[in-house]
This record gives structure tokens, sequence and C-alpha cells, in this order.
């Protein structure tokens, strides 16, 4: 948001955080809550510029009105989605030896990892280890290792084992048709148009799965798989947790969602526990 606020900003050749600029781009968002983000995004940059710099102007909070914050919903994919998704992305052109691959390896590795997008396409050759991934330096500055299942680990060298015969230069483990690194604009790009010709999202203008979504199905459906009992469910979120790089245990319960099959466990545990037994 910032750069685009400042591309914006650089055209009509300020230097200084002006409000009316701000208002302005803010508004050219194309929805009410990107409206209030784009807004306070710069608000708090600007109340940073302008303790260094009193040119800048702080533009006002609540010149869209108050944003009401709701927690959105999650889009969990189905296994056969999922399916779909990495096939629409098996089509993707031009059929050079690199641009599909990449594409079905990065979206594979993130739906058997949970990983982030941003540590995904961080990923350099030297982090693939026989003991699985090295993510270094996350979202909270910490470096975690993340093993992976035999399958995922076989796809994963079935990839560089292709990446090895192209050329390129970057140290990344996931790449262009060029050969360069992929970027993060290029592959929610990719996602979108992709999750479209799976069927999965409508055209542009509205909403529907996100690449993020990924890892919420990732957390879900390893929860899916754990015994209902509490002791067990227990020890899995505190290991789930840690594979996922999250600081605090709260922040992986935010990534749940109910589905039938946990309401099932749910409703089996009441029963137990309403006839005196323990779950």
């Amino acid at each position: 948001m910032l750069k685009g606020f400042a591309s914006f900003a650089e055209s009509r050749h300020e230097h200084f955080i002006r409000t009316e600029t701000v208002l302005e781009w803010a508004a050219s968002a194309p929805s009410v809550s990107r409206r209030h983000d784009r807004l306070l995004t710069i608000r708090r940059f600007a109340c940073a510029l302008k303790a260094e710099d009193d040119c800048h102007q702080i533009p006002p909070d609540d010149a869209f009105g108050h944003a009401q914050r709701r927690h959105r919903k999650s889009y969990i994919f189905a296994p056969e989605e999922v399916i779909r998704l990495l096939r629409a992305a098996a089509q993707l052109k031009p059929k050079g030896p690199i641009r599909a691959a990449t594409y079905v390896a990065l979206f594979s590795l993130l739906a058997a990892t949970g990983l982030r997008i941003s540590e995904a396409l961080k990923l350099r050759i030297s982090d693939v280890t026989s003991d699985g991934l090295l993510i270094r330096e996350t979202k909270f500055q910490k470096s975690r290792l993340v093993p992976l299942h035999a399958s995922a680990q076989q796809g994963l060298c079935r990839y560089l084992d292709a990446r090895r015969r192209i050329r390129t230069t970057t140290p990344n483990v996931f790449v262009s048709w060029c050969g360069d690194a992929l970027s993060y604009n290029t592959v929610m790009r990719t996602f979108l148009k992709l999750a479209r010709s799976a069927g999965l999202r409508e055209g542009p203008g509205h909403g529907g799965c996100r690449i993020h979504d990924v890892r919420h199905t990732f957390a879900v459906r390893s929860l899916e798989q754990c015994p209902a009992d509490r002791r067990s469910v227990a020890q899995h979120m505190a290991a789930l947790s840690t594979y996922m790089g999250h600081a605090h245990i709260s922040d992986t319960y935010w990534y749940l969602q109910v589905t039938p099959k946990l309401l099932d466990d749910i409703a089996l545990a009441a029963e137990v526990l309403h006839q005196g037994g323990e779950r």
C-alpha cells in the first residue's frame, strides 16, 4: 500500500504527505474496507514522518466513517478443489520447461505444509534439506525447520530436477519462466486466474478464496486427523502452532474453522461427557 501511495503522490510531484492526496488515493479503492485500510495505513505512516518533519499532514482517521471490523470467514478447500487448482496450474502457458511445473510445485507445497506464501517465495535451494525446509527469519523474525511428508519431499525434488535444466542465477527455489525469482504480485495474479478457471472464484470484483486460505485449510484438515480426546487435541495444537510458525497458540486457534468432521467430533465428545465420561 505504501508503494502504491508513493507512486500516486510522486505522479503529482509531491514530496510530503498531503491529506487531500491521501483521501483521493484511498477513495479509489474498490471497496469500503479497502478504503479504510488504505487511509489508516497511510495515516500511521504520516504520524511517523511528521515526527521528523512537520511538513507532512496527518489525514483524519474517520474521513470515510468508522469501519466495522469483522473476522473474514476463510475458504476451506475440499481435497478435490485443491486437485482442480493444481490441474489448472499444470495447463499454464507458455508450455515451456518450468512455468507450469513451478506453480504446481508451489501450490502443492503450500497445501502440504501450510507455509505462508512469503515463506515459500523466500525459500532458497540451500534451505531444502533431507530433514525438511529451513524457514529463515519468518514473520516473527524466527527460524524453524518444517519436516516434509515423503510425498511432498519427492514432489519438491522432481521440481528441483526440472529447475536445474533451465538457465537461472537466482538462489530461490521457485522461479518464473524466464528464470527470475517469483514475485508476490505475480503469484497473486496467477492464483486468481487459476482459481477462476477452476471454478473456485467468480470474475473480477467478486470475493472468493484467497491463496492464504490454503494455509487455513492446512490447519483445519490437520486438526481433523487428530484423535478427538482432549489431551491429544492439546498436544496436537501445540505441535501445529510450532509447525506453522506462530508466536502464540492463540494465533493458531484463529486459523480454525468448523467443518462437518469437526462438528461430528464435538458432538461425540459432548455425548460422552453427558453420559459421565471424560473426553
